[in-house]
């Protein structure tokens, strides 16, 4: 007998010989071949399963300790876990590698990118196979024909999805929530999609141009809240607002519902928990403690779950915790009130290649060229000391700088420099002016360096606080949106390869149940989220000594030659969804 089954029996009988151990084939010390996927030949033994993962470090998400053993899969679903005896059709050596369920991202915008980009790159390189869009408040259903273009207008201003990629790329063949489903259900994405229903689409579907600064009559209060039960009803998880004044219409007002009132809020939220929905929020975190109270009213008329968006906020002291306090005052109390955060800062991508530069003439004229443009044109000596010059005019542009902080020139970005690296302090050192600084980095790398811009979680340390949190997960990555100006979709490779690997500071267990059953139970979720018999088949097998985001790049593959902030990522061995082999090897198949 030849061929690939040999293989895999030769490696079975070394781990018998003498001096072996047969347990030692499940801590994978008889195979130190790469990861490996072969297809049994057909007719020379009965296949039992669709697939078999062989010989992984076990990881199930529920926080228990891991063990070693195989995985059967049939269909979508596992099937069998431990010392798998039959055979599969298709065959993974996991090689002693981690085993985990596929991770859940509950702060996502791929409302719109689904429609051209089905593989929902990047977060599918990073492990992630279930996705919740429609964060925000900012949503394309309920939606009039008249509407679309509204709708697009604000999703760009918001989240910085170009407008006329959204009109052109969307097919806009719904008018309700439902529909809407339906017409990203036919684009077969690659993993798993839910969507919260957006509180400026119903409010705009029900009050028309008042709903931008206008408020209901009792009798509209009431139509919004049966749309968004409907919506519910029809498959929206559940229901998202946006208390954040900044997030502006194109015109410069602030978005519908920005400042909805208490009873309409909690009408809302008792029409979409009576339809079995969640609830999520973004805050106004310059009113944090009315913020707060408003949630606690909105879970008190739900009885449902409530996600918010929960960058670190200081108590009054400036050093604790802001959320602290009232989170467990509503914990106590039985309320489910849950927070996503970023495991690291959160903010913009400052190059050459991106628009987040200094705001001065001389600087928006270099922001209006292309690239290739930039790079000739700050290698004048003539322009960099006009550059220079207009920077150092404003005060606040070199105050600015002490957020930049350099990514490096590895494969693996730094996102956890302190503030002796920050731009400022090395240009400091170096006795320039920081955007001279600026202006060396990209010199000397023909225009590839990238500045992470810090713009919330600023201090690890109290990064670190936070997730500690038994009511946090990690998130809030933005993925599908600020795709020229963010690119924070990686933090889940962030998250396992610095707290866990790195620090410490989370067990391999505990970081694999925030990133999988933790966030799934904030979903509702029962049959994601833990590998166990029965469970939907969304695993991964990672190399945890490598595992790691990737520089980001910028690349033009949106409609209409846009570009985008991308970050692949390194030590995926192999992506499972529903029971399809999506990535192997830090590569996507292709399989939707």
């Amino acid at each position: 007998m030849t061929g690939p089954l040999t293989c895999a029996l030769e490696s079975l009988i070394v781990c018998m010989r003498p001096g072996r151990n047969k347990d030692d084939y499940y801590q994978g010390k008889c195979n130190t071949r790469p990861t490996t996927r072969k297809k049994t030949p057909q007719g020379l033994m009965r296949m039992t399963h669709d697939i078999v993962i062989r010989a992984g470090k076990i990881v199930d998400g529920t926080g228990a300790e891991p063990f070693f053993g195989d995985i059967a899969i049939d269909g979508e679903t596992i099937v069998e876990i431990g010392k798998v005896k039959g055979k599969g059709h298709e065959e993974i050596d996991a090689n002693g590698e981690a085993v985990t369920p596929g991770f859940v991202d509950l702060h996502t915008h791929f409302d719109a990118q689904v429609a051209w980009d089905p593989m929902l790159t990047p977060v599918s390189w990073h492990g992630v196979t279930t996705v919740l869009m429609g964060n925000c408040g900012v949503t394309f259903a309920p939606c009039r024909p008249k509407d679309r273009t509204f709708l697009a207008e604000m999703m760009e201003t918001v989240e910085d999805i170009p407008r006329e990629a959204i009109l052109n790329g969307l097919s806009w063949k719904w008018e309700s929530y439902g529909e809407y489903l339906d017409a990203i259900d036919a684009l077969q994405p690659a993993i798993n999609m839910t969507g919260l229903v957006g509180h400026c689409a119903s409010r705009l579907y029900v009050m028309g141009e008042r709903a931008v600064d206008g408020q209901p009559t009792e009798d509209e209060v009431q139509q919004i809240a049966k749309l968004v039960g409907q919506s519910v009803k029809e498959g929206a998880i559940g229901f998202s607002t946006n208390r954040l004044p900044g997030h502006k219409l194109p015109d410069g007002r602030s978005i519908p519902g920005t400042f909805a009132g208490e009873a309409e809020l909690v009408a809302i939220s008792k029409a979409v928990g009576q339809a079995g929905g969640m609830l999520q929020s973004v805050l106004n975190y310059g009113k944090l403690d009315d913020e707060l109270h408003l949630m606690s009213q909105q879970l008190r008329a739900a009885k449902t779950r409530m996600l918010f968006s929960a960058p670190w906020s200081p108590d009054a002291t400036g050093k604790g915790d802001g959320y602290r306090q009232a989170i467990e005052s509503m914990r106590a109390e039985g309320l489910d009130i849950n927070g996503v955060t970023v495991p690291r800062s959160g903010g913009f991508l400052s190059g050459l290649k991106t628009n987040i530069l200094f705001q001065t003439p001389a600087w928006k004229r270099l922001r209006a060229m292309d690239f290739g443009a930039r790079l000739i044109a700050i290698a004048d000596q003539a322009v960099r000391d006009e550059l220079i010059k207009e920077a150092s005019e404003s005060p606040a542009t070199a105050e600015w700088t002490r957020q930049f902080f350099w990514l490096g020139d590895d494969d693996r970005p730094n996102y956890t420099k302190g503030k002796s690296e920050s731009l400022f302090a090395v240009a400091e050192a170096a006795g320039e002016h920081p955007a001279a600084t600026w202006l060396r980095y990209m010199l000397d790398s023909n225009g590839e360096a990238l500045f992470h811009v810090r713009f919330f979680n600023h201090d690890l340390d109290q990064v670190q606080q936070l997730l500690k949190s038994d009511w946090i997960v990690p998130g809030l990555g933005d993925a599908g949106a600020h795709i020229s100006q963010i690119m924070d979709a990686g933090w889940a490779s962030f998250f396992l390869a610095h707290w866990h690997r790195d620090t410490g500071v989370f067990g391999l267990a505990e970081a694999v149940q925030k990133l999988t059953s933790a966030p799934a139970r904030i979903l509702g979720f029962t049959d994601r989220g833990t590998l166990k018999p029965g469970q939907k088949a969304d695993i991964n097998i990672i190399d945890m000594a490598r595992v790691a985001e990737r520089q980001p790049q910028l690349v033009h593959d949106f409609p209409n030659d846009v570009p985008r902030l991308i970050q692949r990522a390194v030590g995926y061995k192999a992506t499972l969804c529903n029971g399809k082999v999506i990535l192997i090897d830090d590569e996507l198949t292709g399989a939707r």
